[in-house]
């Protein structure tokens, strides 16, 4: 069997509502054929978000605090209970087909850690799973974060990993089981290059999905989600 292509967005900044269209649009499109198995790697403005398993008190913030800090808050689809997303993270939204072949959530889980896994040691970060729980964890605390959705086999939503993050932000939230949390800065002791990272992402995530990288690649971050939204659509990949 011939190895499928994975197409891969880099976006740049997008705030959260216009990721979720992002996504949106990039799942029919995946559904219906239009378009190939696509990986969106961003970066979200200082967002919270809520899965369907998020506990009332999870955001332990008041309303003022988020204010000031300029922190946004959003309920999701996806699954997994509350999650920080902001600078200096890098976020990635795979909108795949898992069918026919790849009909397994939990496999889908786990493939998503193994990625995130592989591409962390390529930095001489040592990254494992802890049985019961899901994300990325060192011994310094959880890394990478996961919550994903799924529908008709098509994915939404993914990961979370910490590479320069302002970790001070999982303050406002009960995260992770009450597990520390740390980033790819704070374990190596200096601030990493986001687009190293995404480079070794993309290539973890072909090779364990057995996927060959379209290349042509898009890269339409800007700074501005309305830009990249615009941009997307200019080259008519929605």
């Amino acid at each position: 069997m011939p190895k499928r292509t994975l197409k891969v967005e880099r976006l740049g900044r997008v705030e959260y509502a216009a990721g979720l269209e992002i996504q949106r649009q990039t799942e029919r499109a995946v559904l219906t054929g239009a378009q190939t198995d696509t990986l969106l790697l961003l970066e979200h403005p200082h967002t919270l978000t809520l899965g369907r398993r998020a506990a009332n008190g999870a955001i332990i913030a008041p309303d003022d605090v988020l204010k000031t800090r300029g922190v946004a808050v959003f309920e999701t689809n996806r699954g997994g209970k509350v999650t920080y997303h902001g600078l200096g993270q890098i976020v990635g939204y795979p909108i795949i087909k898992l069918s026919p072949d790849r009909e397994d959530v939990h496999r889908y889980v786990r493939d998503l850690e193994e990625v995130l896994i592989r591409a962390l040691a390529d930095f001489g970060v040592e990254a494992f799973r802890i049985q019961g729980l899901t994300g990325v964890h060192t011994s310094r605390g959880k890394v990478a974060a996961i919550g994903v959705h799924i529908a008709r086999w098509v994915t939404t939503h993914g990961f979370a990993l910490n590479v320069n993050t302002d970790l001070s932000y999982f303050n406002l939230i009960v995260a992770c089981e009450g597990e520390p949390v740390t980033s790819m800065q704070e374990l190596l002791g200096l601030e990493v290059e986001i687009g190293a990272v995404e480079d070794r992402i993309i290539e973890r995530f072909a090779k364990v999905f057995e996927m060959e990288i379209d290349g042509d690649e898009v890269s339409t971050g800007s700074g501005s989600d309305l830009v990249a939204i615009e941009q997307r659509i200019q080259i008519g990949d929605l």
